[in-house]
C-alpha cells in the first residue's frame, strides 16, 4: 500500500467540490474508494463515517487506512465531544485526509444514543463549538453534513439559524441533503426516500449565504439534475445512484472537470483494478469483499444481471481470484 502523506497542496481554496461521491455506511470502504477512484480522477471522494470513540478508544490505523491514490479524499467523523473531535481531526490531517467532514445528516438511533449525526441540528451551538475546536486543531478544510431539519425543528428558518450560527464559528462548506430526517418512526433506509426533497431549500441558502460553499446530496440521479443544480449551488454529491450506477462516474472528468475525454470502458476499469484486486489478495482479503463494490458496473446494460449473478454465486468462494471477475466480464461480452 502507498504511505499516506499529508497533501498541503490541497487547501481549503484549491479542493474542488463540484462533484463528490457521499461517504455511505457500509459502502464506501477503502475497496469502494479504490473502485471509484478508477472511474473518476477529480471526484472527491469521502469515507464511511468514524466515530470519534472508535479512533480515541479503538485500532486508528485500522480506521484511517487508505491509500494516497484515493486522494482528493475526506474523512468523515461522527461525534459531539468537541475536543475528541478536535484529536480525531488532527490525526486525519496527519494519515494525509484533505477534508475533516462532520456527519450531522445520519438518522439512525444507534447514533441518535451517542449525540452523533442528525440529532445535532437540534443543537447548533454543540457543532459550532465543535466546528470551531477542529479548526484550531487542523489546516485542512472543516466541513459539515447535515439534513434541511429535522422532525419538529423543520422550519427555513431553524435551517438558517443552524446554518448561520455553524458558519460563524469557521465552517465555510457546508453540504446539505434536502431533506429533513424524521428521528422517529422511519428507518435509515426510510429517511432516504420518504421525506420529499426540497432542493429549493438548498439553493435558497446559496442565496442566503452567498459566501459559502453549499453542496447538495439526495435522489440525484442524473447528469442533466447535475447541471440544473449546479446553476444554483456550488456542488453535487452524489449518494446511492454513484454506487449503484458507478459507471457514471467515467463521466464526471470530461462533463464537469474539462478533462480531455477519453474513452473508458468497463472493462478498461476491470483492468485498472486487477492489480489492486491481486495485492488484497495476497493480504488475505476475500474477493467478496472488493467486488461487491462492483456489481452495478454494468447496470442497465444487456447482460448486467447476469454479470452480477455470476459474481455474487463465486467471490465468496475460498480461492476466489481475478479469474471469478474476467469470467463474470466474459459472460456479458459474449452477448
Amino acid at each position: 500500500m502507498i504511505q499516506p502523506v499529508v497533501n498541503k497542496e490541497k487547501t481549503s481554496e484549491s479542493l474542488d467540490r463540484r462533484f463528490s461521491v457521499a461517504p455511505m455506511m457500509d459502502w464506501t470502504d477503502k475497496h469502494c474508494r479504490y473502485f471509484h477512484r478508477a472511474l473518476s480522477r477529480q471526484a472527491l471522494l469521502y469515507t464511511e463515517m468514524v466515530t470519534t470513540g472508535a479512533l480515541v478508544h479503538g485500532d486508528k490505523d485500522r480506521f484511517l487506512q487508505h491509500d494516497a491514490v484515493e486522494y482528493p479524499l475526506a474523512l468523515q467523523l461522527g461525534g459531539h465531544d468537541d475536543k475528541d473531535l478536535a484529536f480525531c481531526a488532527s490525526l486525519a490531517e496527519e494519515r494525509g485526509y484533505q477534508e475533516v467532514n462532520l456527519n450531522v445528516g445520519c438518522p439512525s438511533d444507534r447514533v441518535q444514543n451517542g449525540r452523533i449525526g442528525a440529532c445535532l441540528m437540534a443543537e447548533p451551538q454543540t457543532v459550532a463549538n465543535a466546528v470551531k475546536s477542529m479548526k484550531e486543531k487542523v489546516s485542512i478544510p472543516v466541513t459539515v453534513k447535515h439534513r434541511i431539519g429535522i422532525n419538529g425543528r423543520e422550519s427555513w428558518q431553524e435551517l438558517v439559524d443552524f446554518v448561520g450560527t455553524v458558519a460563524e464559528a469557521g465552517c465555510d462548506t457546508f453540504i446539505v441533503h434536502a431533506r429533513i430526517a424524521v428521528l422517529e418512526g422511519l428507518s435509515p433506509k426510510e429517511n432516504r426516500d420518504v421525506p420529499p426533497l426540497k432542493p429549493d431549500w438548498v439553493y435558497e441558502l446559496k442565496t442566503q449565504f452567498p459566501a459559502l460553499s453549499i453542496s447538495i446530496n439526495g435522489g440525484i440521479k442524473t447528469f442533466e439534475e447535475i447541471d440544473h443544480h449546479l446553476k444554483h449551488v456550488d456542488g453535487v454529491m452524489l449518494g446511492r445512484e454513484a454506487y449503484q450506477n458507478p459507471y457514471l462516474l467515467s463521466e464526471v472528468d470530461g462533463r464537469l472537470y474539462g478533462c480531455q475525454k477519453t474513452t473508458l470502458s468497463r472493462f478498461d476499469v476491470i483492468e485498472k483494478m486487477i492489480p489492486y484486486i491481486e495485492s488484497e489478495l495476497s493480504k488475505g482479503t476475500w474477493l467478496s469483499h472488493i467486488t461487491r463494490h462492483m456489481l452495478g458496473l454494468y447496470h442497465g446494460e444487456p447482460g448486467g444481471r447476469r454479470f452480477r449473478r455470476y459474481i455474487s454465486e463465486n467471490a465468496h468462494k475460498s480461492g476466489a481470484g481475478v479469474d471469478v471477475l474476467l469470467e463474470a466480464v466474459r459472460q456479458v461480452e459474449s452477448l
